[in-house]
């Protein structure tokens, strides 16, 4: 677990998975699954906690069998945490445009990841060795802008693609630009962290 580095105090591995909780019942909640009385008050009291209304990028990631099935979020601050957890479990449920709406037979199968994110923030960079150089692997989650163009990629996405380069070139693909985009340079790049929390296997 990568932890943010800005003012913000680290969630605890307790926060952390009542987030992931929340995901879960959001989408239980959708497709009509029960949830039991006490599951559900025992969860209320645990979001009852102030640091969880802190306003913060959030990201919820969908998997089943360890392949993605969804993952949606968003890099401003501009939503408490709850919401954001609520609202991206939904949209990583059934609006990522990569995959078709996730069914309620699926739900049971399905692995949860929340990621928490600290305040993105420019990095400056001269040419592409010394961009390459300045990513820290498995550290930073990566912003990466270019015109209307942009894409991310949660530091998580280091496990797939260990290497800074082939990160950088399917990052590009991903906003839709040429995989070698950032060797020509012109790219707004920006760093975060996140603090990842996900469902006992």
């Amino acid at each position: 677990m990568q932890h943010p580095t800005d003012n913000r105090r680290p969630l605890t591995s307790e926060q952390g998975a009542a987030l992931v909780a929340l995901a879960r019942q959001t989408l239980a909640d959708h497709f009509g699954e029960t949830v039991t009385a006490a599951d559900t008050q025992q969860l209320e009291a645990l979001l009852s906690d102030r640091a969880l209304q802190a306003r913060c990028g959030t990201f919820v990631t969908l998997k089943i069998d360890d392949q993605l099935r969804g993952c949606i979020g968003s890099l401003s601050a501009s939503v408490p945490i709850l919401e954001g957890v609520c609202n991206n479990a939904l949209n990583a449920a059934l609006h990522d445009p990569r995959f078709s709406p996730l069914g309620r037979k699926e739900l049971g199968a399905v692995h949860i990841e929340v990621s928490v994110l600290s305040e993105p923030v420019a990095l400056d960079y001269t040419d592409a060795d010394d961009l390459v150089a300045r990513l820290r692997p498995g550290v930073d989650g990566v912003i990466i802008k270019s015109g209307l163009a942009s894409a991310t990629f949660l530091p998580q996405v280091w496990d797939q693609l260990p290497q800074a380069e082939p990160f950088l070139s399917h990052l590009c693909a991903k906003a839709g630009l040429p995989a070698d985009q950032w060797r020509k340079g012109g790219l707004e790049v920006q760093v975060y962290q996140v603090q990842y929390f996900e469902e006992a296997r």
